[in-house]
């Protein structure tokens, strides 16, 4: 295991009783092991975020350099709005 630094933080009264109440119920060995698990999830969510500009930007690229005529507007907005009456007439 890694070297553990003790650091302190401040967080609300409201996360700190959840955070007890967590450790209370056993769902925890100690709030410290909390906060790990809260950072582990915080740090994937991160690198999720990232992979997502990353395939958004991508796609961009593509798009610039993409030469096809494409789409009018006013074509896929009427698609849209007939796709979507109709899901809204079989729900009835």
């Amino acid at each position: 295991m890694p070297a553990v630094e003790k650091i302190s933080i401040a967080l609300p009264s409201e996360m700190v009783e959840q955070l007890r109440k967590a450790v209370d119920r056993g769902e925890y060995a100690s709030s410290s092991e909390a906060v790990r698990e809260a950072l582990r999830d915080w740090n994937r969510k991160r690198a999720l975020q990232k992979e997502g500009l990353k395939e958004l930007r991508k796609f961009w690229q593509q798009a610039l350099e993409d030469n096809s005529p494409g789409v009018d507007a006013d074509q896929v907005l009427t698609r849209l709005e007939r796709k979507y009456q109709r899901l809204a007439d079989d729900s009835r």
